[in-house]
């Protein structure tokens, strides 16, 4: 799942004091902090000029398998391309249906439908906005051949398993984040994530990469992201050109000497919006017990919404919202999808407003953000 967002800083120019803006997501910050390694790596690159599969895909593919403990990971052009990728891996067929949630991107539901199937929309949790997956069983038939949850906000989601049905979670949003011990992509199957720049841990373009257990699906995977060839020249599947750039892979690479530490203040600032926000009494995403969250984004939900983000916007607080229209409600959509109604989507789709949020937000601009939400009144 990818989301369009406003990527760095504020404008230069942007006029100082009380109203000057705050980052959506402070990627200036970060660069600073890891220059000198990310400007090397890129450097290497440059010196050794492989800019397609060169060694730094390699490492990178181990460090990333070995931080989520599955045995497989395969780098590919972006979080959609992970998705579409794994939706061939397992043989996916016009007329198959997936059972997915509509309160997400449109990446999710988009490669489904590109290869001609059905996804079926399964409604959400309301206090997570996960899929909810007491709803999954009800929504199977005979033609059921994968269930793709969406870890929303940095939560991984709950995917109970039904038989040999493949689970792919689509973790874009969630790389870091743990459910019962266990890392984000390393849950089911196979899991996708997304190294878009805004996501917890991202390079600075497009990225992705494709999780596994199953050194089959691995291997399928990595012969699909090069057209299908399991040699050169030697096409033995169809294919797509999905391969991640090197010097990509090369700062995803520097970005993760400090994810980690960037995982904990996360954390860290989280935990401390929630308890900022339950002061004002109004409602939030919540974490469910056994779970942990990278708060890919601080989402709260308001019954104002249009006041309210009108009235952070004049005390210079940016913010987004994932996602204002269900997919079953699109247009693109309403007339591929199966599925029945999604009241919990449609309800959550006109509440959500994700804040600022980011390793790097500093106390006093969370304090300042909070206080903006108080002076905005009743939410």
């Amino acid at each position: 799942m990818l989301a369009q967002e406003v990527i760095g800083r504020s404008p230069a120019g942007a006029t100082p004091g009380p109203a000057a803006q705050i980052p959506f997501h402070d990627l200036m910050t970060q660069y600073k902090a890891l220059k000198d390694s990310i400007d090397e790596r890129i450097r290497r690159v440059l010196e050794h000029a492989q800019y397609i599969m060169g060694p730094e895909v390699t490492e990178l593919e181990g460090k990333l398998a070995a931080y989520t403990g599955a045995g497989h990971c395969i780098t590919v052009a972006s979080g959609t391309e992970a998705l579409l990728i794994s939706l061939l891996a397992i043989g996916l067929r016009p007329g198959d249906e997936v059972i997915t949630t509509p309160f997400t991107f449109a990446a999710t539901a988009e490669v489904i439908v590109l290869l001609g199937a059905v996804p079926v929309f399964v409604d959400i949790e309301p206090d997570t906005c996960n899929i909810n997956a007491g709803l999954i069983e009800a929504a199977m038939t005979s033609k059921t051949r994968a269930i793709m949850p969406v870890s929303l906000y940095g939560q991984p989601a709950d995917a109970a398993r039904h038989g040999n049905i493949p689970v792919i979670e689509d973790a874009a949003q969630s790389f870091g984040a743990e459910y019962h011990g266990r890392k984000s992509c390393n849950l089911s199957m196979i899991g996708c994530t997304s190294f878009f720049p805004t996501k917890p841990l991202g390079c600075y373009g497009d990225g992705g990469a494709i999780f596994t257990n199953d050194s089959s699906i691995a291997q399928t995977c990595r012969q699909i992201r090069v057209h299908g060839q399991s040699e050169r020249y030697v096409h033995t599947r169809i294919g797509v050109g999905g391969r991640m750039d090197t010097l990509q892979c090369a700062i995803v690479l520097a970005k993760l000497e400090r994810f980690e530490a960037e995982v904990d203040r996360r954390t860290a600032v989280g935990g401390r919006y929630s308890k900022l926000i339950d002061q004002l009494g109004i409602d939030r995403i919540k974490v469910r017990p056994g779970r942990t969250t990278v708060y890919a984004q601080y989402t709260v939900a308001v019954d104002n919404r249009d006041r309210i983000v009108a009235a952070l916007k004049s005390a210079g607080v940016p913010t987004a919202v994932h996602y204002p229209v269900p997919l079953n409600e699109q247009p693109a959509y309403k007339g591929l999808c199966g599925g029945g109604a999604t009241p919990e989507s449609v309800a959550m789709s006109k509440r959500v407003v994700s804040l600022p949020m980011g390793p790097d937000l500093s106390a006093a601009d969370q304090d300042r953000i909070v206080g903006a939400l108080r002076a905005a009144g009743p939410a």
